[in-house]
């Protein structure tokens, strides 16, 4: 899945609601899904951390070393 700028840019808080409310209640047919939809909220913890503050929870992140 590749996720674009333009992608993140249409995000605001009431879609990131959504979309965290699905990973919350893992509401969905296939696994990919899920896994799909936790790629974009990680994208967009990076790319517009203000939306996914609240959502922190559900993306996991552990710090890494990127040497």
């Amino acid at each position: 899945m590749l996720i674009t700028p333009e992608q993140l840019a249409s995000f605001d808080e009431a879609s990131v609601a959504t979309l965290a409310r699905r990973l919350e209640y893992d509401d969905y047919l296939t696994p990919f899904e899920g896994l799909n939809d936790w790629h974009l909220l990680r994208s967009l913890a990076i790319h517009r951390p203000e939306l996914t503050a609240p959502y922190a929870h559900l993306i996991d992140q552990e710090p890494f070393d990127e040497d």
